[in-house]
């Protein structure tokens, strides 16, 4: 029997940043063995490990299985993969070495049609989607912090997006980020939940680029406010025209959450910020 059917399950991070660095810090504080691949600080985190800062739960874990290659890493059982999506080429010489036989790869990214790319290399049967809503930044080298919400909605993934249902191995890896302070909602319909996620990220990602805003600044500007209900509009009916619905109540508890949510600057924000920095020193 399949090891995603009992309690003691190990884990690969790939993409050690914001959101992989955060969910994997919290798994390993919890128990479970958690390797995590990394690039630039891997030297950082060899000798200090990760620092993570959250409100009300700060935390550090001083030693931390690190690795600069996926080579060296042990297969594990579920492989998180934490990437951003530009990066989703390197897939293809990541993920054999990490994932075991009979393990899975759980694809914690936004976007459309992330998960058949990942099938193509370790089968239909193997891919499982997450979409996070989290609010974290890394601001330094082996250092997180998580300002708000950290809920992720896992689905399993079926060829042509056909909704899966809730399994066996849904449950078990729900249960461990349940057990590590992550709280787990189980979506029978993986492609319904993408669009969801995508009522969030095309408005407040965007915008946030566009007119250099918080997410704080967007709620409680009128225009821009009225910006943003127009684009989530328009993801809905993205979604429609794919078969999904996506009632009002949820854009509706979207936009609540936001104005609710400590300010925040998109993932989208300080990449491009990140980019203008390197352009401008060059």
């Amino acid at each position: 029997m399949s090891n995603l059917y009992n309690n003691r399950l190990t884990y690969a991070i790939l993409g050690t940043g914001a959101l992989g660095g955060y969910y994997g810090a919290c798994l390993q504080r919890a128990g479970h063995d958690v390797h995590f691949l990394l690039h630039n600080d891997y030297d950082r985190f060899k000798e200090h490990g990760l620092v993570i800062e959250s409100p009300g739960d700060n935390f550090n874990l001083p030693r931390v299985h690190a690795y600069n290659s996926a080579a060296t890493m042990p297969k594990c059982d579920v492989v998180v993969v934490a990437l951003k999506t530009t990066q989703n080429h390197l897939l293809l010489q990541l993920l054999p070495p990490v994932v075991k036989n009979d393990g899975i790869v759980l694809v914690l990214q936004n976007g459309l049609g992330i998960e058949s790319e990942v099938a193509q290399i370790v089968g239909n049967s193997r891919v499982m989607g997450g979409l996070c809503f989290l609010c974290s930044n890394k601001i330094g080298a082996g250092h997180i912090r998580h300002l708000d919400y950290k809920e992720i909605k896992l689905g399993e993934y079926n060829p042509n997006y056909q909704p899966g249902g809730i399994s066996d191995r849904m449950r078990n890896i729900g249960a461990d980020f349940e057990k590590a302070g992550i709280p787990i909602k189980l979506a029978e319909d993986l492609l319904l939940a993408r669009w969801q996620k995508l009522v969030w990220n095309i408005p407040y990602n965007g915008l946030s680029v566009i007119l250099n805003a918080t997410t704080n600044e967007l709620m409680t500007d009128a225009s821009t406010l009225i910006l943003v209900k127009e684009l989530m509009d328009e993801v809905v009916t993205g979604a429609k025209m794919c078969d999904r619905t996506i009632p009002n109540s949820f854009v509706a508890e979207m936009l609540d959450h936001t104005a609710k949510m400590k300010p925040y600057r998109t993932s989208m924000k300080i990449d491009y910020e990140c980019d203008s920095l390197v352009s401008e020193s060059r």
